[in-house]
């Protein structure tokens, strides 16, 4: 089992959720809740880790997305299952309307056995197509930034990065590509040079061989009539 616990929250709020597991991770989930910054119009997406599990998120329009799965499971099949969720739940006419009056789990009875459901599907045998278009919109994102949620447990306010921007690896090996053209350049001048001036030292010995025996001008070599 992949995914293990899922939820759809209103800022820390949460409206619906399934849990797969036996564990109770709230207070793991409660934490990160509190920690997300509201986005009414950026998509936002993150990752955080504690112990052998993950939990990613996706927040847009003010609604929170969040996923804990496996270490194993990667990044691309959670993130897949979050784009699914947050398209099945803005379908709904709950999801598109306005829910700052919803209580907490009020959306339970309603959307949790789609939640349910949904993470019974890619428990089992995740749509491919749906892999693909949401590795696709992985690759247009800048950064997904990894934190410790153990550090947040135990420690508050501190947070750890684990995870450098992608950008950051991106521009370095543009640099990189870089680096490599411009050495290969220097190469093949360096190469050329050599050659040149190879050319024209055996022509200098090839002069004075033949001036040893022709002379200084090579007038003296002239066959006779």
């Amino acid at each position: 089992m992949s995914l293990i616990h899922a939820l759809v929250a209103r800022g820390t709020t949460i409206l619906a959720e399934h849990k797969a597991g036996k564990r109770d991770f709230s207070q793991a989930t409660t934490t990160i809740l509190s920690k997300i910054p509201p986005t009414d119009r950026h998509e936002a997406k993150l990752t955080y880790v504690w112990e052998q599990y993950l939990f990613h998120y996706v927040s847009e329009g003010g609604f929170i997305y969040l996923v804990m799965a496996d270490e194993a499971a990667g990044r691309r099949m959670p993130f897949a299952f979050l784009a699914e969720l947050q398209r099945q739940f803005l379908s709904t006419p709950t999801g598109s309307g306005s829910l700052d009056d919803t209580p907490a789990y009020g959306l339970q009875g309603s959307f949790g056995p789609t939640l349910s459901n949904l993470m019974h599907t890619f428990n089992t045998s995740p749509p491919v197509d749906e892999l693909t278009r949401a590795q696709n919109e992985l690759n247009q994102v800048k950064s997904i930034m990894v934190q410790n949620v153990e550090q947040i447990l135990s420690r508050g306010e501190r947070i750890e990065l684990l995870v450098d921007k992608t950008d950051v690896m991106a521009g370095q090996a543009t640099a990189f590509r870089r680096g490599a053209r411009a050495a290969r350049r220097q190469m093949w001048w360096k190469n050329t040079r050599i050659l040149i001036i190879s050319c024209f030292v055996a022509l200098f010995l090839l002069y004075l061989l033949a001036a040893q025996f022709c002379g200084a001008g090579l007038n003296h070599c002239t066959a006779p009539h």
